[in-house]
């Protein structure tokens, strides 16, 4: 007896686990399956009127009947696509709350789409947002009357360059804009440099670089001629250098300060590539109109708005992005965002 009650209990020792397992593992993927799923009506859209067709997405809510207010995204830098590699629906999530549709598409070359977003000036980018706008304008299903822009980093440049060439734009949000190209870039090479805890030796010769092609540029030597003459071009293609030809003098001040619309800014306290303290010293500066600018600053926050522990880790970043991607940002992020629009009318 004793031999096969011993017997029954290997087997049971043994298969046990794999049921275990089995469970765990249909209760994560439904988990995840649960955390991915968002309470949006996406459809893939084709918007005309441009320099070129951009491949895009039109995410709506799936409450109310519309016609629905409307949030236009900008990119930051960067070959992004139009849901940002999925970082982008919570956010159209919290939007969809708040009543409102959200637009973004495919940067020139990305994801099939005709053209080279790195041929592109923030002139032209500016061009093609305007574009957007006006198509999205004819559709039944969006409030003309309501439309802003959101745009992170690099849109810090395009969205003031639109919202004072149309009326159409009744508000902004910039997530970690900067004001000055060269500025932001060279805070960025010094706070990366920090971080790397590289010697006071290695910094000076990184900024002796930086200065050597800003040089460069202003001279207008080509991507050839500076390859060349000896210059450093690791991580530099022909194409970024282009793209950097074309925008490096860029600076966000004079098209500020044209702006009339109510402006949120939203800031992190952790951003190693955008001054933040230049950025809301250049806004408050410019955007002087009484209750124009909104300063939402979150001290736990990345550049991206990412918390800063699970930015800091990859694995965690991975398993974050699969398994409850909404918290990926900074606590309130989400909802302040929510809340911001339900205050323009949702």
């Amino acid at each position: 007896m004793n031999d096969e009650r011993n017997e029954v209990d290997v087997r049971k020792r043994i298969w046990v686990p794999p049921l275990a397992v089995l469970v765990l593992v249909t209760a994560a993927a439904g988990w995840v399956i649960h955390q991915n799923d968002y309470d949006l009506g996406e459809r893939k859209v084709t918007i005309t009127g441009g320099a070129q067709p951009l491949k895009g997405v039109l995410a709506l809510p799936t409450r109310g009947h519309g016609p629905y207010g409307l949030v236009v995204f900008v990119h930051g830098d960067g070959p992004v696509d139009a849901t940002h590699d999925t970082f982008y629906r919570p956010i159209w999530e919290a939007m969809a709350k708040a009543g409102y549709a959200s637009l973004s598409w495919n940067k020139p070359g990305v994801g099939g789409a005709p053209g080279n977003w790195l041929h592109q000036s923030m002139r032209d980018r500016a061009d093609e947002t305007l574009a957007a706008i006006e198509w999205a304008k004819r559709r039944p299903d969006i409030d003309r009357g309501r439309i802003g822009l959101w745009g992170a980093s690099q849109a810090g440049w395009v969205m003031p360059k639109v919202a004072r060439r149309t009326p159409d734009v009744k508000f902004v949000v910039a997530v970690s804009p900067a004001i000055n190209w060269l500025r932001q870039g060279r805070y960025n090479l010094l706070a990366e440099l920090r971080d790397r805890h590289v010697s006071p030796d290695e910094v000076r010769a990184e900024i002796a670089e930086s200065d050597r092609m800003r040089r460069a540029l202003k001279d207008g030597q080509t991507y050839e001629q500076y390859k060349a003459a000896g210059g450093d071009v690791r991580g530099m293609s022909r194409d970024r250098w282009t793209f950097v030809a074309k925008n490096y003098t860029s600076d966000a001040s004079a098209d500020l300060a044209a702006v009339r619309v109510p402006v949120l800014l939203v800031l992190g306290g952790h951003d190693i590539n955008v001054d933040v303290a230049d950025t809301e010293a250049g806004y408050r500066r410019t955007l002087r109109a009484p209750g124009q600018l909104r300063v939402l600053r979150y001290p736990d926050a990345t550049h991206s708005l990412v918390r800063k522990d699970i930015e800091d880790s990859g694995f965690r970043t991975v398993v974050t992005a699969i398994a409850a991607p909404r918290s990926l940002f900074v606590r309130g992020y989400l909802r302040d965002q929510r809340r911001y629009l339900e205050r323009r009318g949702g």
